[in-house]
This record gives C-alpha cells, structure tokens and sequence, in this order.
C-alpha cells in the first residue's frame, strides 16, 4: 500500500493505493479531508522590490528569515524541496524581506516567494 496526497481544486485528500500484481487493477479511493497549512497568502509587490520567484514548483520546507528583516545578497532565505531534494533559494540583492508563503505551503514554477525592497 502506498499513501499520496492529491489536491484537486485546491482541497487535498489523502489516499492509500494498492499495487495487485503486474496488470492494471481497480483501486478503491475514499476521499479524506488532510490537514494543511494555510493557503500562501498573495503578494503586495512594491513597485521598488525586487522579487523573489521559485525556480520551479515544489514545497516550502523551511523559511529561514524573518519577515521584515534585512537580507544581504546570496543569502539563504528559505529551503524549496522539489522532487525529494532540497534547494536553498537565496537573496538576490540586500534589502528588507517581505515573505509571501509559509512554511508547508505548494508553490508553482514563477511563483513570488518574497520581495526584497
């Protein structure tokens, strides 16, 4: 049996698979309401910042920085898991943060992950 997540529509359900032998078979899926964090909130992009966008899709693992403090460039702000490994995203200039995720939340290629300003 293996367990996945699957979000369809913005609402996630647990589900458990079963491998039955070499030929496709029929799977039985009951729906389960998982519990997530909360959807990352939008970002209020100052037209004086510079934005920081996820390379990729993937999963916030880990913020590194707080929100409102002063980054210098190349420095780690928060760790993307994409596809079981882990990439440090970085500062790409100096200046205050303005995070626009959190932590646990499922971000898309080109997503704004912060702002520095």
């Amino acid at each position: 049996m293996r367990n996945f997540v699957v979000t369809i529509d913005g609402k996630s359900y647990s589900v458990g698979v079963e491998e039955v032998g070499e030929s496709a078979g029929s799977y039985s899926i009951a729906p389960q309401t998982v519990q997530t964090s909360a959807p990352a909130p939008k970002a209020t992009v100052n037209a004086k910042g510079e934005k920081v966008l996820s390379p990729f899709p993937g999963l916030i693992k880990n913020i590194l920085v707080a929100d409102g403090s002063a980054v210098k460039k190349d420095q780690p702000i928060m760790v993307l898991e994409a596809m079981k490994m882990d990439n440090e995203i970085t500062a790409p200039c100096d200046g205050k943060i303005t995070v626009s995720v959190v932590k646990g939340a499922n971000v898309e290629t080109n997503a704004v992950l912060a702002v520095i300003g």
